[in-house]
């Protein structure tokens, strides 16, 4: 990927998420961007969302159908050569995360193999 492209996709994922957390409610739960990905046309976006303290499914669907507006409103902001068509999906690295860290604390909860002593020949 192009250091231009990077720099386009950094700036978008700020800017998406500026404009969620102005102009969005989301009753009790964490909405962020975890990441835009842009095509190298500049035509279309994946932007990834995580969700934290409830069901990602309606968030999701909201931002999908406000998608024209979330994507004017990026563009007073933000100049490109041409608007990307933004969808939105769930990420859940997150949740993955968190359900690697708990099953990590548990593995160490585990009995332990005793250690053998190799010094004695």
């Amino acid at each position: 990927m192009s250091r231009r492209l990077d720099k386009v996709n950094e700036l978008l994922r700020r800017e998406i998420g500026s404009v969620l957390q102005k102009d969005y409610e989301w009753n009790g739960k964490l909405v962020t961007v975890s990441d835009v990905e842009i095509t190298q046309d500049l035509k279309e976006g994946k932007v990834w969302i995580s969700v934290l303290g409830g069901d990602s499914s309606p968030v999701i669907e909201k931002l999908n159908k406000d998608h024209g507006s979330i994507q004017s409103k990026v563009m007073k902001r933000v100049v490109l050569k041409s608007t990307p068509i933004l969808t939105f999906r769930h990420d859940a690295s997150a949740i993955r995360g968190v359900d690697i860290v708990n099953l990590l604390q548990e593995v160490e909860k585990l009995p332990k193999a005793p250690e053998v002593d190799d010094s004695q020949d």
